[in-house]
């Protein structure tokens, strides 16, 4: 990709990328293990992250297995790279408020709703998932597939709070602040590892998209 250059001499490169936009039929609703397939749109997104990296010699592509993002990678792999799902890049599990519009679940668990609003990482879902728990599983997934992969240059096609989680490890960010890392679909981030020293080199790239 242009946007980047190339990794240093062995550096382990992690391309992390967002899915592309989901079907119309979750819009306004909430979703994290809701299975839902990408919209239109959404292919034609993948298609140009897939242009932008056309120049990344990737070893492998590793995807969440929610059919979004299984969709994504394929986009991405091309017929061309491997692709390995690992169930641990899934987002975040909402649990009772999966699948709720957004003012169904303000008035039907409104005690849930303001603590997510003001304390998005501390909120605990009903029958759902602790941001704390979806964090540990993220960086254990990642952890492995750097170690497994030492020298090479990977793709991992996941989620917004994937994404968010991995590139604020990196810069050692508070969990409280990682929402001021903007993660728009079918952005292209790209984190390099010399040993267990991460460089973060690209945030939120999007093919077209001028900053």
């Amino acid at each position: 990709m242009t946007s980047a250059a190339p990794p240093p001499a062995g550096s382990t490169r992690i391309v992390l990328v967002r899915h592309g936009e989901p079907d119309h039929a979750v819009r306004g609703r909430c979703h994290g293990r809701l299975d839902v397939a990408l919209s239109a749109r959404g292919y034609e997104q993948m298609r140009r992250a897939r242009r932008l990296l056309r120049h990344t010699p990737l070893s492998v592509i590793y995807s969440s297995p929610s059919r979004r993002a299984r969709e994504s990678a394929d986009v991405l792999a091309d017929r061309r790279h491997p692709v390995r799902l690992d169930d641990r890049l899934r987002e975040i599990d909402f649990g009772e408020l999966e699948g709720l519009a957004y003012d169904d679940i303000a008035r039907r668990f409104p005690g849930t709703y303001r603590e997510w609003m003001d304390r998005p990482t501390d909120v605990v879902f009903p029958g759902g998932e602790r941001f704390a728990a979806m964090a540990s599983r993220v960086r254990g997934a990642l952890d492995h597939i750097r170690q497994a992969h030492e020298g090479e240059t990977v793709a991992v096609v996941s989620h917004g709070g994937v994404n968010r989680i991995a590139v604020a490890a990196a810069l050692e960010l508070p969990p409280r602040r990682i929402f001021r890392l903007d993660q728009a679909y079918a952005c292209v981030n790209v984190i390099d590892y010399l040993g267990d020293e991460p460089f973060v080199r690209v945030v939120n790239a999007v093919a077209g998209r001028r900053c």
